[in-house]
């Protein structure tokens, strides 16, 4: 086994799926690949079964039914403490995460909690949205920053590695966010009690295949979600606990 998981949710990614497999077997450092597919009627859950069979390395989880992105990394999170390992990753199956990245995260990981990939530190980096697409990214960004007071410049981007010690630390069971509030929910709880985030600049490519999962629920979710971590951490806008 490997020290290091990359959590995938998958939902009807049969186009994708090997081709994010074979990128991350290629790496220059070894990891394992959990794909958590909910139940995938275009079949990629049969592909993903055929991908573990081939390569002790991957694993896969089978949900009952298409559960949301949350609840997705909430099962894969659980298995990979039960399993021991010590860097977990998150990652979009479509490519928009580049898996040549994993070492760079790898890296700043031996001195930090979590690690944000962030599309906006530094400047702009996302490739093939439109305009609307970025704004509301970039507003969410900022709106998050007004209510919360966490100072990231991406807190709703969905690649990210969290040292073990930050998973055993979050309440699992009390993560209520199954969308995209679901990185700020995620963040927010290791940012209130102290633990060391760190941001690092990613380029991030819109996918090529399949269709996107951005609906107008998720937006609504998110909206309202940053309020009521506002007030979970006393109405404060600062961790409880001097980083």
């Amino acid at each position: 086994m490997n020290p290091t998981l990359i959590v995938v949710p998958t939902y009807n990614e049969q186009e994708n799926l090997s081709r994010l497999v074979q990128r991350l077997l290629k790496l220059p450092v070894a990891v394992d690949v959990l794909v958590v597919d909910g139940n995938s009627p275009d079949g990629t859950g049969r592909i993903a079964d055929e991908l573990a069979a081939k390569h002790p390395e991957i694993h896969v989880l089978h949900q009952r039914e298409k559960d949301g992105l949350g609840r997705a990394y909430l099962a894969g999170f659980k298995w990979a403490l039960e399993h021991d390992y010590e860097f977990i990753f998150e990652m979009d199956c479509d490519l928009s995460h580049n898996p040549d990245d994993v070492p760079m995260f790898l890296e700043a990981a031996q001195n930090a909690d979590l690690i944000l990939g962030s599309r906006y530190v530094g400047g702009i980096r996302v490739i093939n949205w439109p305009l609307k697409r970025l704004m509301l990214s970039r507003s969410a960004g900022k709106y998050v920053a007004l209510v919360t007071g966490m100072p990231f410049t991406d807190p709703t981007g969905g690649y990210k590695c969290f040292r073990r010690r930050a998973l055993q630390a979050v309440k699992l069971g009390e993560i209520r966010s199954n969308h995209y509030s679901f990185q700020i929910e995620m963040t927010h709880q290791l940012w209130r009690q102290g633990f060391k985030i760190v941001e690092l600049p990613i380029i991030f490519t819109e996918r090529a295949e399949g269709r996107s999962k951005m609906a107008g629920h998720i937006v609504s979710e998110a909206f309202w979600m940053v309020w009521r971590l506002w007030w979970q951490n006393g109405f404060r806008r600062k961790p409880r606990i001097k980083t």
